[in-house]
């Protein structure tokens, strides 16, 4: 996935996860930002890679999120994979 992709729909999770009136405050609250930041940074890759480390934390958030917005369930993933910190790890 090229990382502009990447990012577009890493702010299409920003935006589910704003819309989500329990997991709003966990993400608030996980990342330390406040509206004012997250409103600066919502188009800073690493922010955005951010944003898709927390949606990935939880399998019924990345169904619900990918429901949603029409992704295959596997989209996520390999848009944080081509974020800033997203290369997988090979540790052989």
């Amino acid at each position: 996935m090229q990382s502009e992709v990447a990012q577009v729909l890493a702010i299409q999770a920003l935006g589910w996860i704003a819309a989500e009136d329990e997991i709003f405050p966990v993400f608030l609250t996980a990342t330390g930002a406040s509206m004012t930041e997250l409103r600066s940074r919502a188009a800073d890759p690493e922010f955005l890679a951010a944003v898709l480390d927390f949606l990935l934390q939880d399998d019924r958030w990345v169904v619900a999120f990918c429901d949603a917005e029409g992704h295959p369930y596997t989209a996520p993933q390999e848009a944080r994979a081509a974020l800033p910190g997203g290369a997988v790890m090979n540790w052989t």
